[in-house]
């Protein structure tokens, strides 16, 4: 990827982290995500890190990141490991604020039906940068009307 296209995203290794490792990476020129590796601590490296099924575990990615102020970085799964093997984000997307510097980590949830193993190196997860907007929350008396009213969840669905 060209430089200048965006925020620049400023990262660390953690001390003990695997600096072989590629950085995340847009895999496409067109990708929106940023591929995320797990850098698993050196005690994991050799087995792997096995995701029983419904467990939600924070897997490290052995980077700390500073995300330029007006942004923020929404953690996304990655499709193929949702829709084969139900490896998901227990909150989804997670969000990652500008002024946050601790441990990048991806927190799994395993919905499928069999153990999942995590292997060092792997791709778990996408990262995606946003610009951020801060509202300003004003009470007021009445708020305005419009054709669609107070129609919920589904209302615009079906009919």
């Amino acid at each position: 990827m060209g430089s200048g296209m965006g925020p620049e995203l400023r990262v660390i290794w953690e001390d003990w982290a695997d600096r072989s490792l590629p950085l995340p990476s847009y895999e496409t020129p067109g990708a929106a995500g940023a591929d995320i590796r797990a850098n698993l601590r050196p005690e994991d490296r050799a087995t792997g890190f096995t995701l029983d099924p419904m467990r939600r575990a924070v897997i490290a990615t052995g980077l700390r990141v500073e995300i330029p102020q007006g942004f923020e970085m929404q953690i996304r799964p990655r499709s193929g490991l949702a829709l084969q093997f139900g490896i998901t984000l227990p909150n989804t997307p997670g969000t990652i604020d500008s002024d946050y510097r601790g441990p990048l980590g991806v927190a799994l949830v395993n919905l499928g039906s069999e153990p999942y193993t995590i292997h060092h190196g792997d791709r778990i997860a996408q990262l995606i940068v946003a610009p951020v907007v801060q509202a300003r929350f004003a009470l007021v008396e009445s708020l305005s009307d419009t054709a669609r009213g107070e129609g919920g969840f589904g209302s615009t669905g079906r009919g």
